[in-house]
């Protein structure tokens, strides 16, 4: 009787994982597109990935209650509202900078707010510069070794993340399978199957690596000062200091609620569906702004 009852135990768990899935069903993907307005849906994941699998992805801790970094509200640099303009894009206005609209791949890791402050530290040091600095940091370094962030492939607060570039600098790095700078991703990139569907499933979550303390990119680069740090650290919440702040300094990391409904996201302007359930918390770069037939957008580089 007892492993009778374990089975079906096992039974029931493995159909409710089914069911929490369902929002990655061409039937979902179907619904979507029979409301949505201003965007369309399409499956980019395979319908087998569980909830727990997505979720997994989502690796923005909840900033409420971190007080360590002051909110800007103003700066002398800033324009007057009447001058940000209706579109903005970061690749036009900074085009020397590569890194800007370069699209990173995170794996099978909740690393996306190492990748958007990586990102978006990249980019501005490369403004700052006037193009001289013009490589991408090390999203590695910034998962593995600041343990005051977070937990690593578990997740993690961005908030924390200019902190620590802040007090302790982080180090250069490239992408998986890569000698780019002193210290390259090495979480290996998820695959896409042979139906266009990009997939983590199958792999086993990314385990924490050990901190590094030396440069196996590049090893011209010097680890103890090749450390990059910024003057700030800070963070914005209205609108208009969000698009003043990237007018003159580059690119921001932004964090925002997933609702199940997006993972299917396609083109178009992306709008919460009625129904949609939340996720989890995310973390991007946000490039720039504009309008697509009426409806205002955020332009954002994702993981």
């Amino acid at each position: 009787m007892a492993k009778f009852i374990i089975l079906i135990s096992v039974v029931l768990l493995s159909v409710y994982l089914t069911e929490q899935a369902h929002f990655l069903s061409k039937s979902y993907v179907d619904a979507i597109n029979k409301v949505a307005k201003t965007w369309k849906a399409k499956q980019n994941f395979p319908e087998y990935m569980t909830k727990e699998e997505i979720v997994r992805l989502l690796g923005s801790k909840r900033l409420i209650g971190d007080h360590e970094s002051p909110i800007k509200e103003n700066d002398s640099e800033y324009m007057e509202d009447s001058e940000i303009p209706k579109f903005f894009d970061a690749r036009i206005e900074w085009s020397r900078c590569k890194t800007i609209g370069q699209v990173r791949n995170q794996g099978n890791c909740g690393s996306c707010w190492a990748h958007s402050t990586t990102g978006a530290f990249a980019d501005r040091l490369c403004i700052a510069t006037n193009g001289d600095f013009n490589e991408l940091i090390s999203a590695e370094e910034l998962t593995f070794c600041c343990h005051k962030c977070g937990l690593g492939c578990h997740g993690g607060n961005p908030l924390r993340a200019w902190q620590y570039f802040k007090s302790h600098g982080v180090v250069t790095g490239g992408n998986y399978n890569t000698t780019d700078g002193c210290q390259p991703y090495r979480v290996p990139p998820c695959v896409v199957d042979e139906e266009g569907h990009n997939s983590c499933s199958g792999k086993l979550p990314e385990l924490n690596h050990r901190c590094r303390k030396s440069c196996y990119g590049d090893k011209t680069c010097d680890y103890k000062s090749g450390h990059y740090k910024t003057k700030d650290a800070y963070y914005v919440e209205d609108i208009d200091t969000m698009q003043k702040d990237t007018m003159v300094y580059g690119p921001i990391e932004a964090s925002f609620d997933v609702y199940d409904d997006f993972v299917n996201y396609g083109s178009g302007v992306y709008q919460k569906s009625e129904n949609a359930t939340k996720l989890g918390g995310h973390s991007v770069k946000m490039i720039g702004w504009g309008e697509e037939n009426g409806t205002p957008y955020w332009l954002m580089v994702n993981s």
